[in-house]
């Protein structure tokens, strides 16, 4: 049984010194780290993939920035998180505006590394699996996302209006929907392309450092503020301010958010400044906006001046055509990824996906699949590699199930039948007692076609114009019915 891969960390750090303590604030999470003095060696290392950079600015034999430059110039670089001293805080920002993703000012503290590189870490994630899904032709979708319900069609048709403009975009979805994907969407397809995409997750930051996050801070402000800090809302000066679960957000902050994004201008914690930044705003919520505007845990004159262009993301269970696309995908990836077999879902686990509530939505669908490959190993999934949650439809003791692919006398996928054994019909409706049920014509015509297309499921869903997943569902039905 394989484990799952590290993520992989390049440092580079001319210090020994600093490195270990750097290697030693990390030692808890999952990091493989691969550390290096020079420019030459990490050149050398970065023609191998990693999930984040941690980047000195000041190297024995080059300038940090040209490392930066290069790794930019690739068509997937990973993020690069700088550090520096104090002095050079202003090469930082311009590294920030060269493609960094963030800068740790020295000396720093480990919660702040961890900190830092998590949330690198979990972007560079998110970037690989936008970048595997995109690239898989197969996989009907836009912009990262898989799937063409029609719910989702609407979606991107709205994306894709709203990406050009300046407006506001207020995304609201369930968790796992693809909300950051599609923040990430209406940067990625906007003028603003080239600049910077800022996200802050407002819920998971703490309450007496969300304000520092977005607006920076100067040495003194508070406790622990060794160094002068750029913000988010800096960061993001000529591109995209992703604020993620805005309505978590504490109500004395929302005012100084709400001037902010009337007037553009803010002042640091600490810092009597004030700043001027050009920033386009894209929110979203878990939450339904107007019940928390009403229990007034988010200001109406915020929510109106945000909620410019809704995006509702459909859940999961509402997409139940897009599940298995979705599922193949995520195999497919993660099968290559795992150097395992896996080609296809049996028809019985596919039923039991369809018709799974899916509370966790996408996430939790990818997740699964990826527990799946790590594992088990084969060909197929069979439902026996389902968590238990999932339920599966046993076969009905007596009943026929549908021959599969190949045996004697079906035609093998592919082939057409030289004869079929279709009994009954309409066709066949002589007398007032051969007329059968509506629904029992369906299933006829249904197990018919199954039976003709030997057993695939999705080529005799194809040859009777309904999504597979239809057919999956009034199987369930019909055995349960039989049960």
């Amino acid at each position: 049984m394989s484990e799952p891969a590290k993520h992989r960390l390049l440092l580079v750090e001319d210090s020994r010194s600093l490195a270990r303590t750097y290697e030693q604030y990390l030692r808890d999470e999952q990091f493989e780290i691969v550390a290096v003095e020079n420019g030459a060696d990490a050149m050398n290392e970065l023609a191998r993939p990693f999930d984040v950079v941690l980047l000195d600015l000041r190297l024995p034999d080059m300038d940090g920035m040209d490392i930066l430059q290069r790794l930019n110039e690739r068509e997937n670089p990973p993020p690069v998180i700088v550090i520096t001293a104090h002095g050079s805080i202003n090469i930082a920002v311009e590294a920030m505006r060269l493609g960094a993703f963030d800068f740790l000012v020295k000396p720093f503290s480990a919660e702040r590394l961890t900190f830092t590189v998590r949330h690198a870490t979990e972007r560079s994630r998110l970037a690989a699996s936008a970048e595997a899904i995109s690239d898989d032709r197969e996989a009907d979708g836009f912009a990262g996302f898989i799937g063409n319900a029609p719910k989702m069609r609407a979606v991107y048709k709205t994306l894709k209006m709203a990406a050009p403009s300046k407006a506001t975009v207020f995304v609201v979805g369930e968790s796992g929907t693809g909300k950051e994907l599609a923040a990430g969407a209406v940067h990625a397809l906007s003028p603003r392309s080239n600049g910077a995409f800022v996200a802050i997750n407002c819920a998971a930051i703490p309450k007496g450092l969300i304000e520092s996050e977005i607006f920076g801070h100067v040495r003194g402000a508070f406790t622990g503020a060794v160094q002068d800090r750029e913000g988010a809302a800096a960061r993001a000066h000529g591109g995209t301010l992703f604020l993620d679960e805005i309505c978590e957000m504490d109500l004395d902050l929302q005012s100084k958010l709400l001037r902010f994004v009337q007037t553009g201008s803010f002042e640091r914690v600490g810092d009597g400044k004030t700043r001027h930044v050009d920033v386009r705003f894209v929110c979203a919520t878990n939450q339904n906006p107007m019940e928390a505007v009403k229990a007034g845990r988010f200001r109406e004159d915020l929510f109106y001046r945000l909620h410019v262009i809704p995006i509702q993301l459909p859940p999961l269970r509402e997409r139940e055509d897009d599940v298995m696309l979705i599922a193949d995908t995520f195999l497919k990836h993660f099968a290559k990824e795992e150097r395992k077999k896996f080609r296809r879902f049996s028809p019985e686990t596919a039923a039991a996906m369809v018709t799974h509530g899916w509370p966790g939505n996408i996430r939790e669908l990818q997740n699964i699949v990826r527990s799946i490959t790590v594992l088990f190993d084969g060909t197929e999934v069979t439902p026996d590699m389902l968590p238990p949650i999932f339920k599966v439809q046993q076969p009905v003791p007596g009943a026929r199930a549908p021959a599969a692919p190949g045996l004697p006398g079906m035609p093998a996928d592919g082939e057409t039948p030289v004869e079929a054994e279709v009994q009954g019909g309409v066709a066949s409706w002589t007398r007032e007692q051969d007329i059968l049920a509506l629904d029992d014509v369906e299933r006829e015509a249904i197990e018919t076609a199954i039976r003709i297309c030997g057993g695939n499921i999705g080529r005799a869903a194809g040859f009777l114009g309904v999504s597979p997943s239809t057919i999956y569902r009034k199987k369930q039905v019909w055995d349960a019915r039989n049960g």
